[in-house]
Formats: structure tokens, sequence, C-alpha cells
């Protein structure tokens, strides 16, 4: 089988190709922005093709999958929420335009399953208990989730319209090696790490249900190879969380003191809640997370302690600039 997976680069991305790598031929496009490194996948040259590009270039696009492909795995995205609060245009461009663009080009050359990686964000907030199904209705409420939303349904009108065979998963917050410093989770550690204060929003009391990368990319090869055409699936972790639980997770796994919190403003739109039912992706594909939140979040903490230096390469000055400019304002 002949893949196209775009984003291959990124976080999730990478490690769907150290996991997949072997079981498929893969074309990897990646525009190597900021969040994507092909640092990532040191080591596993040979099991990928590479090649650098913008999903938004309809050129280029329509040239690769021109070449011929069974499926495209479609991770390329802006993904970080602060960011699309500064500039949500380039989420729109990204996220919904490249979508279409690839949705165009792999219906032209008649890809035979497009599986397109979304997010739990576009069902919006949860109050206190509750959770989201496939059903729920789309409310999202940042500029990232509206935009993903945006791209999830161009997906369902390729399928409804033309009968184009898209497959949609949605999961929850992922973690695990090779996540942008940016995040949460990264953020935490690498800040923690060197003794510098880690920021936190709010109370803290935010929930999120937390999935290992590793089950999230078993997940989407489960969608990819069993998936029902016109289908979403949920993917979640099972582990609901308040945020200001898994932060002192982190730091008693690395031995700092909590007083590195640094409790700061709110985000605008911060969704307060989410979780994740996963009955659909277990009846159907046989799917079930793998990896406990406690084990999980153990060894991505070793995995940052032990690799410091691919934090430090990846915050470069543009990771610095937008850290100052987003958290600078907000101190508490």
């Amino acid at each position: 089988m002949k893949i196209l997976v775009t984003g291959g680069c990124g976080f999730i991305g990478s490690n769907f190709v150290r996991l997949y790598g072997g079981r498929a031929e893969l074309v990897l496009l990646d525009a190597l922005t900021y969040a994507g490194n092909l640092e990532n996948l040191k080591g596993f040259e040979e099991k990928f093709q590479f090649v650098r590009g913008d999903v938004g270039d309809e050129k280029q696009v329509d040239s690769i999958l021109a070449q011929g492909f069974d499926a495209v795995v479609h991770f390329a995205a802006e993904s970080h929420v602060d960011r699309s609060l500064y500039g949500p245009l380039a989420f729109v461009k990204t996220n919904v335009q490249g979508t279409l663009i690839l949705l165009e080009a792999a219906r032209r050359h008649r890809v035979a399953r497009f599986v397109q990686v979304s997010t739990d964000e576009v069902y919006g907030s949860l109050p206190e208990t509750g959770v989201f199904t496939e059903s729920t209705p789309l409310a999202p409420n940042s500029p990232y989730s509206a935009s993903k939303a945006g791209a999830d349904l161009l997906c369902r009108a390729h399928h409804h319209t033309f009968g184009f065979p898209v497959v949609v998963t949605r999961s929850s917050n992922n973690y695990g090696p090779f996540q942008y410093p940016e995040k949460f989770i990264p953020l935490f550690i690498s800040n923690a790490l060197e003794d510098k204060e880690c920021p936190l929003y709010g109370d803290g009391m935010n929930v999120r249900d937390w999935l290992h990368v590793e089950d999230n990319c078993r997940a989407i090869w489960a969608a990819l190879e069993r998936g029902r055409p016109g289908e979403v699936y949920n993917i979640g972790g099972g582990n609901e969380r308040p945020n200001l639980e898994v932060a002192r997770a982190i730091l008693r796994l690395l031995g700092r003191s909590e007083r590195l919190i640094r409790f700061v403003a709110d985000r605008p739109g911060h969704d307060r809640r989410y979780a994740i039912d996963t009955t659909k992706i277990r009846t159907e594909l046989g799917w079930r997370p793998e990896i406990p939140f406690e084990e999980g979040l153990r060894r991505t903490v070793e995995w940052y302690r032990e690799n410091r230096g691919w934090a430090d390469r990846v915050r470069t000055g543009e990771y610095r600039r937008f850290y100052e400019e987003h958290y600078g304002g907000r101190m508490s």
C-alpha cells in the first residue's frame, strides 16, 4: 500500500511514521514550519520518501498525487489553539483550504481511502457530566477548532456528494515524545527541567481526556484499514484529568516543587471540559487504548529528560517570541 502522509514530520505524524513505516510505502509531505522537524524521524530515513511542500500548493499536491496512491492520511494542520488567537487566517488557509485542495486532488486521482485526522475540540465544551459521541453537534469555540470543523465538513460533503471514501478520526488531547514544547505537557516538563516557572491557565481545573500519541496512531491505522467510508470515529484515552492534577504529577515525576506552578490569566474562550465516548471505534474496529496514563506520563517525562537537546533545538527564536508575547501579559 502506498500512502501520502501529510504533516508527517510533526508530533502525531512522526509517531505514526515511526510505528508504521515498515508496513507500507510512505511519502511524507511537510512544509517544515516551526512544529515540523525532520529530526523527529532520525534513524527512520529508509522508511519513507520526503517531499517538502505545502498542502495549500494546489499544483504541487496534484503533481504528487498524480503519481498514484492508495491512501492519504492527513495530519498537516495548524494545531495550536493559542496561536489561532493571533493569526486565525493561517489556520483557515492550512486547515480548511489545504484540506479542500487535498480532497479534490485525491478524488481526481482516484485515491481509495482518505483519513482526516481531526480533534474532539470541534464539539466545543462539556459541562461537568456527559461525553462527546460521534453524533454530538459541532460547536467549535476557537479559530483553531472552527477551522478543523470546517475541514471535517468538507470531508463529509465529499463523501455525501461524490461518494469519496473519507474517514474522519477525532481524538482527545495527545501527549508523548516529539510534541512541540508550546503544548501543555511538554511545556511544563521543559520549563520544570530548567527550574523555570510553569504557566497554568485560570484555576487549573479545565479537564482533558489524555491519550498517548501511540494509541492514537494505532486508532488511525485501524481507521485506515477498516473504517467505514463516510464515518467519524472518536478516539479517547479514558483519562479525564484536571490540568492542575497533571501539572502536579509532572512536577512529582521530576522531583520539582509545586511552587514552580504560576497561574496565569485564562485564554479567551477556553473550553472547560472534554470527554470522549469510544464505544464506536471499540466495537467496529476493535481498537482500545493500551498505555495507562500514569505509565505514559512517566515515559513522556523520561523522554524529555533524556532528549533535552532536541527540545533546546526546536525552541527557536520563533518559539521564544511567541512564548513572551502570549504569556508575558498573563502572569498573575
